[in-house]
């Protein structure tokens, strides 16, 4: 199985960007704790947020999940 990519990838994202967890989170109108969960692998986003995801760092949802570089 292929190891999982999402929360490295989130992170890397997260830190280009130049913004805080919490920034993150109160753009996309989810819990300030989400995107700890979400980095540090303790909880998969739903489909949904993985769309508000790419949308918000303009990458796609393979990008985010591992499947393309």
């Amino acid at each position: 199985m292929k190891k999982t990519y999402f929360p490295e990838r989130l992170k890397e994202l997260r830190l280009e960007k130049e913004i805080g967890q919490d920034r993150l989170a109160k753009d996309l109108q989810i819990g300030n704790g989400t995107i700890s969960l979400w980095e540090n692998g303790l909880r998969e986003p739903k489909l949904s947020s993985l769309v508000m995801l790419a949308e918000y760092f303009d990458v796609s949802i393979d990008y985010l999940v591992g499947l393309e570089d």
